[in-house]
């Protein structure tokens, strides 16, 4: 039998138009939700999304039960927005400032659960750099923003770490399986900075440390990994930004491990708005 998470899957897999990240949407594994769908589609006889080059797109049949399923959502979330209201539920929106990494794997299971609890409550994600959260969090123009490494004397909520690791040539000669950062920034160097202004040029600096040698300086994490595959450098990065497949790149751990911390700050004078109060209650209980 067709429950309501099916027709939350079939809707993400249109909007995503992959059944992977549709998944990951709606909470369920990737083999989950290939079987949910089959399931689907044999219980009506048709089928909904055809399976082509790593996407899924929707048949002509499919995009007709789709408007469908848009509809009875939609009346659905009425529904839960009526009977919110009436129980005093909060209702709005909230606007969240973050910068890409942390928005696409730190904070999606997050929001999935405060969806759960509060489905009157909107969460309006921007996505900018760690510089222009602190602008928006002064301007109050959002209500909440995702800071670096927040000083001990700022009302924060921990969101998660991310250690730094070194990213080297397959063939590079160092032998060792840790590599200390003195020895790392002196090597020739490509920059990442993933548009925050906490990088490594940033760490060399704190740390007291040259970076004299670096051959290229770069934004996104992804091209920093293709020109040391190239071998025009070594590199410093997140753990959490190392790609899937790492073929031609060698990962070791700092002998002294460098931790970065992602926390929620809250707008001034926005922390005791119900609707913030809400979104942070949730991450503590998470």
């Amino acid at each position: 039998m067709m429950n309501l998470m099916h027709w939350r899957l079939l809707v993400a897999i249109a909007e995503c138009a992959t059944i992977t990240r549709a998944a990951e949407q709606v909470g369920m594994t990737q083999s989950g939700a290939s079987q949910a769908l089959a399931q689907m589609e044999d219980m009506l006889g048709v089928q909904l999304f055809v399976r082509e080059s790593r996407q899924a797109l929707p048949t002509a049949i499919g995009l007709q039960v789709l408007a469908q399923a848009r509809v009875m959502l939609e009346a659905l979330a009425e529904v839960r927005r009526q009977v919110d209201a009436a129980r005093g539920i909060p209702q709005g929106s909230v606007r969240l400032a973050g910068f890409p990494m942390v928005l696409a794997t730190f904070l999606p299971p997050l929001l999935r659960r405060f969806k759960q609890l509060y489905p009157g409550i909107e969460v309006v994600q921007l996505e900018v750099s760690d510089d222009e959260v602190e602008t928006l969090l002064e301007a109050q123009l959002v209500d909440l923003g995702v800071v670096l490494n927040p000083t001990p004397e700022r009302r924060s909520w921990l969101l998660g770490r991310d250690s730094w690791v070194a990213v080297l040539p397959e063939d590079h000669p160092w032998q060792a399986s840790t590599i200390d950062l003195e020895t790392l920034l002196a090597q020739p160097f490509v920059l990442a900075t993933g548009g925050c202004s906490v990088n490594a040029r940033s760490l060399a600096a704190e740390a007291g440390i040259p970076l004299a040698d670096v051959r290229v300086e770069v934004r996104e994490w992804n091209s920093a990994f293709s020109l040391v595959r190239e071998q025009l450098g070594v590199t410093l990065v997140p753990q959490s930004t190392l790609p899937v497949q790492r073929e031609g790149l060698r990962v070791l751990e700092l002998s002294t491990g460098v931790e970065r911390e992602f926390a929620l700050v809250a707008a001034p004078g926005r922390e005791s708005s119900v609707l913030v109060q809400a979104f942070l209650s949730t991450l503590e209980e998470f």
